[in-house]
């Protein structure tokens, strides 16, 4: 028994999303994979622009060759040339010096980056953009698709070999920091209790704090009384202090001991680990 809560204690510490991101130090980078269908619209974008820039330089191959700049004989040369130019030459220019975008990439909000968060290189573009001819321009993306569905982070195969993946580089801004205790209200916190609180009861009052300030004075002064009243009956000892103070120092005061609940709890889960 012993050993299988140890086992589940280690586990439960160092699980870890497939998704997640890892910098050769073990560091879990906070980024977003683009998921598969976005990716699945970026490379529809990239595949009509390459298909656009192709046509284009056929028919101008086709003026100079009608013009006599170029002549009949080097029509195959300029064909391959022109090929060579449009699937690999321009995708790996372009993510390179674009630092992994393109303008699929562009449209969707993503960029192609190491596999360990870093900025992706010469290398790692010509790679994709060699893997890109076989399973994007000769199956018309089919390869792609498949191998996307079934990686973590919608993968293709060009990421894999070249140990790349596709991240947002529109994210969400964070939400503001937490209210900590109200100025004055420090020594009641250090001895109120508070582990009465009903989690529902305590869900509203978090959601009121949050949300205080966008709320009408008269609406916040009725919806901070009665959550007052609410919070009394499950607060020892009540501060003769006004409804919103109370609701907002009971609120901080919860959420800090459930925050240093967690970290305990991770602390023991570590110290089981390492005496296994």
């Amino acid at each position: 028994m012993a050993s299988s809560s140890t086992t589940a204690a280690a586990v439960a510490l160092v699980h870890t999303d497939a998704d997640e991101t890892l910098t050769g130090e073990a560091v879990a980078l906070d980024v977003q994979p683009v998921g598969f269908f976005l990716r699945l619209l970026s490379a529809v974008i990239d595949l009509i622009v390459g298909a656009v820039v192709l046509v284009g330089g056929v028919l101008l191959l086709g003026v100079l060759i009608d013009q006599g700049v170029i002549a009949e004989s080097a029509v195959n040369i300029g064909v391959i040339s022109l090929i060579v130019l449009v699937l690999v030459v321009l995708p790996t220019a372009v993510e390179t010096l674009s630092r992994g975008r393109s303008l699929g990439r562009l449209a969707v909000g993503a960029r192609i980056v190491r596999t360990d968060g870093g900025a992706a290189g010469f290398r790692q573009a010509f790679i994709r953009a060699l893997a890109g001819v076989l399973e994007i321009w000769f199956t018309l993306g089919a390869i792609a698709a498949v191998v996307g569905i079934f990686t973590p982070r919608a993968q293709r195969l060009g990421d894999l070999l070249a140990g790349t993946a596709s991240e947002r580089t529109r994210t969400r801004p964070l939400p503001p920091a937490a209210p900590g205790i109200p100025a004055g209200m420090e020594a009641w916190a250090g001895i109120a209790d508070v582990s009465r609180l009903p989690d529902r009861l305590a869900a509203r009052i978090s959601q009121f704090v949050r949300g205080a300030d966008a709320l009408d004075p008269p609406a916040r002064a009725r919806v901070a009384a009665e959550l007052s009243h609410a919070v009394r009956p499950f607060v020892s000892p009540v501060p003769e202090v006004d409804a919103e103070i109370l609701v907002r120092a009971v609120s901080a005061v919860r959420r800090d001991r459930e925050y240093r609940a967690l970290l305990l709890e991770n602390e023991r889960a570590a110290a089981l680990t390492e005496r296994a």
